[in-house]
């Protein structure tokens, strides 16, 4: 089966462009100059415009700055955006220093830079920007401007609601930054390990279609070979010296050898050769003979049907899906690995079962998920070894092709993992070799 390095697929760098944090700095300064501008002139509140204005135009400066010395389709490193981020922040606090603290109710707005850094930035720096944050919060819970009210009727509120709103702040940037780090990884882990799957189906897509290069490259090189072939043996009836007769006879049987090499290439390789199409049991012999020897027997049991036996497309989908199960059950195995098939006119059931330790209750329905591995070895001090895409690869690529894949433990006494595998038999029989590259 055809493996995948760890260093084919390692989780990207993640890096934001510039022109996204512009934008969102963009939209900061002008709902900032707007929410001013509404207290001030709509509400006729006594604001502090100046030093707010102030704070507002040096955000605006350097997002100027910004644009005009550096390309804004750059992306930059993480620390480069966690540090444009943790600006946002200090500009936020300085804004609501002079417009109430945490009395203010845009206070909230703490949240956006660190949820934005929990989407995109590696976790050390949204734990980062989470605590900056709070700590601001907490320096504005004691040192702030009165919020702009009317000064006939001013608002004062009592110290326990602002320990109140303190605490929802530091506990919605805690929960909503780690929800959204969480659903981001996931998806990001989904994303790399459906392209993995793509990289998989690709390399076997490849070494089927070598046959057909093989039988072309005998085909085109059969024409010379002939000729040289015939030439050769007329040139050793010709030549009277010895010497010369000689090489002329090892010209003619090396290039009848060429030729024979050739002749078996394009047998088994040629379009319409017998190995296009298999029966069921040949497929799954082919998958099953690679791991014969490694010290686990592996049992293969036909059911009788009365149905004719079932012919499908040599899959590359199907040959790697159902391998890579084999492969570990024979891993996991203690002695033995069944594989066993059965169909009727409407079904293909195919199970692989193995008599090692079974599937743990614990990922038992995480199964197929992709990064998930609990497979330890002496070598690696009894961690995880592996990118745990194998499993997640193989339900893929065979569910892609109209299967159905189960995943359960035998029933108690006995002890193994089972898997089946289950095709409606029309879909099975109509699957073409080329049909996953254009799904």
């Amino acid at each position: 089966m055809t493996e995948i390095a760890a260093s084919d697929f390692r989780h990207a760098q993640r890096h934001i462009r510039l022109d996204t944090i512009l934008r969102l700095r963009w939209l900061a300064v002008l709902g900032q100059l707007a929410a001013i501008f509404i207290v001030a002139q709509g509400l006729e509140f006594n604001v502090e415009i100046i030093p707010c204005v102030s704070i507002i135009a040096l955000s605006a400066a350097l997002n100027l700055a910004l644009q005009t010395a550096a390309n804004p389709m750059q992306r930059l490193e993480p620390m480069q955006a966690a540090g444009l981020l943790a600006l946002n922040i200090v500009e936020l606090a300085g804004l609501l220093f002079f417009t109430g603290g945490l009395q203010n109710p845009f206070s909230f707005l703490f949240l956006a830079p660190v949820l934005i850094s929990a989407t995109a930035l590696p976790a050390r720096f949204t734990f980062g920007l989470g605590l900056l944050a709070v700590a601001c919060a907490s320096l504005l819970f004691f040192f702030h401007f009165p919020l702009p009210w009317d000064s006939d009727d001013p608002l004062v509120l009592p110290p326990v609601y602002l320990v109140g709103v303190w605490l929802s702040i530091a506990l919605a940037i805690g929960v909503t930054s780690l929800y959204s780090f969480q659903v981001t990884e996931e998806a990001r882990k989904l994303a790399d390990a459906l392209a993995a799957t793509e990289l998989v189906l690709t390399r076997e897509q490849h070494l089927t279609q070598l046959d057909g290069l093989a039988a072309a490259a005998a085909h085109e090189l059969g024409t010379p070979l002939a000729t040289i072939f015939l030439i050769s043996r007329e040139l050793e009836k010709t030549v009277k010296d010895p010497s010369f007769a000689a090489d002329l006879k090892t010209l003619r049987e090396q290039t009848q050898r060429c030729r024979d090499i050739l002749s078996k290439i394009t047998q088994l390789s040629s379009t319409g050769a017998p190995f296009d199409r298999m029966k069921m049991s040949e497929l799954i012999e082919e998958v099953v003979a690679p791991h014969r020897d490694f010290g686990v027997e592996i049992k293969v049991r036909i059911a009788v049907a009365a149905a004719a036996e079932p012919v499908g497309s040599r899959n590359p989908a199907i040959l790697y899906g159902i391998g890579n199960i084999v492969e570990n059950a024979v891993d996991f195995a203690r002695t033995t690995v069944e594989v066993n098939a059965w169909w009727n006119k409407d079904t293909i059931e195919l199970v692989i079962s193995d008599d090692g330790p079974g599937i743990p209750p614990d990922i038992l329905n995480r199964i197929g998920e992709p990064y998930l591995s609990r497979r330890r070895t002496q070598d690696d001090g009894g961690g995880r070894r592996g990118l745990g895409l194998g499993v997640f690869i193989a339900r893929t690529l065979l569910e892609r092709t109209g299967a159905k894949v189960s995943f359960t433990n035998r029933t108690f006494p006995e002890h193994g993992a089972v898997v089946q595998i289950t095709w409606p038999r029309q879909r099975f029989e109509a699957i073409e070799t080329h049909e996953e590259t254009i799904g």
